[in-house]
């Protein structure tokens, strides 16, 4: 069974008198900072220059310090950058300015763990990483209450990394949810595989796939959009309430009956298939496409990303999201 963590077993009192340094100001940072600021914690953030978030973070409240500086002044550094950028700038700003004896954060074990950042062995390592996005890590905090996360130890040089660890999940909230403690190799392995299988690769392309059968055989685009995309919304909030047995138990026999047998011919399909998704998560296959996508420009994921918005699929659910003001429907500019 899992290790699970609660308010009771962290001690915020370890974090007086502590810097915390935030590096980033985006989704996750915002809400870390902000978090462990109303827990009486002194924060600082860290940006580039010129970036767009100094504004957001000063009206917040905060101190904004270059990465450099922001380092130089905090016991604890929090980096919640994206993955690609982190090892540039850990190497240019973050590194060199590691005080001994300081914890260096992350909320996702990625560079870690496929060894693009090498911390020295003057400071400790560790991961606290929400279950959830920013906004989301934000919003339930102030309403009183937590979202889960997980918490990892990779180098304890003082001898305190994990209590610290606890200290820094309960001032962003974590523990009033429960904190389970994993390894940095388990978090981004699982994290990898179940962003590609389940919730960014597998449910797109079945959505995609649905709808362009639906169109295919001549049923209106529109009712293939309500059929394959704007029902999903339903059955993943019962399966989010009550677990699989719940969304069997909520949809009628018909729907169970046909889940259960075309379920099973689409498991057949895809399982030796993930099995193989896996692979190259843990043999570090995927890590060394994606590094060297981004350093060479990203020319397979600049014009993939530009196609992905353009299908009809898109235009159609826009469409059809307009005319449903409850929704609160999204629009992204797309850059060019």
């Amino acid at each position: 069974m899992a290790t699970i963590y609660y308010d009771k077993d962290a001690d915020l009192s370890l974090l007086n008198g502590k810097t915390i340094a935030v590096i980033g100001y985006g989704s996750q940072g915002h809400a870390h900072a902000l978090n462990a600021k109303d827990s009486g914690v002194k924060v600082v953030v860290g940006l580039h220059e010129g970036s767009k978030s100094r504004a957001k973070a000063e009206a917040d409240g905060l101190t904004v310090y270059s990465v450099a500086d922001a380092t130089k002044a905090a016991d604890i550094v929090m980096v919640l950058i994206p993955d690609t950028k982190q090892a540039a700038v850990y190497a240019e700003s973050i590194g060199p300015n590691l005080k001994p004896g300081s914890m260096l954060m992350f909320a996702h074990g990625f560079n870690i763990h496929f060894g693009e950042i090498t911390p020295p062995e003057n400071v400790d390592v560790t991961m606290v990483a929400p279950k959830a996005p920013g906004h989301r890590v934000r919003e339930v905090f102030t309403e009183g209450a937590g979202t889960p996360g997980l918490l990892a130890v990779q180098q304890d040089a003082t001898g305190n990394a994990k209590a610290l660890g606890l200290a820094y999940a309960r001032a962003i909230g974590c523990t009033r949810a429960g904190v389970i403690e994993t390894t940095f190799k388990e978090e981004t392995e699982t994290d990898l595989f179940g962003e590609q299988t389940i919730l960014c690769g597998g449910v797109t392309a079945l959505i995609r796939s649905a709808f362009e059968t639906l169109v295919k055989a001549g049923y209106q685009p529109e009712v293939a959009y309500f059929e394959c995309m704007h029902e999903l919304k339903l059955i993943v909030d019962l399966l989010y309430q009550g677990g699989l047995s719940y969304m069997w138990y909520s949809v009628s026999d018909t729907a169970e009956y046909g889940g259960y047998v075309v379920g099973d011919m689409i498991e057949g399909l895809v399982k030796e298939e993930l099995s193989g998704v896996l692979g190259k998560i843990q043999d570090g296959s995927f890590a060394r496409t994606w590094i060297d996508e981004n350093k060479n420009g990203r020319p397979n994921f600049t014009p993939r990303r530009k196609t992905e918005h353009s299908l009809l699929i898109e235009q159609v659910g826009e469409e059809l999201r307009d005319m449903m003001p409850f929704l609160s429907a999204k629009k992204i500019k797309q850059e060019s």
